[in-house]
């Protein structure tokens, strides 16, 4: 299990998300993430979801 990072951010550029959660590889982790954007209803603001080297998988601006 690898650690990943989702964050959100507001139209500002405040923090909405700073979660941090484990997933075997990184397409679970994009999958996991999407859900997460969907289900907080935040799937349209600004994101990132990266490892936990700092490689992004996962990004909408």
């Amino acid at each position: 299990m690898a650690d990943y990072f989702l964050t959100v951010f507001n139209p500002s550029g405040n923090t909405l998300v700073n979660e941090r959660f484990e997933a075997e590889h990184e397409e679970a982790a994009k999958t996991h993430g999407e859900a997460l954007l969907k289900e907080k209803e935040l799937h349209s603001h600004t994101h990132r979801l990266v490892n936990a080297a700092g490689k992004l998988i996962l990004f909408h601006r």
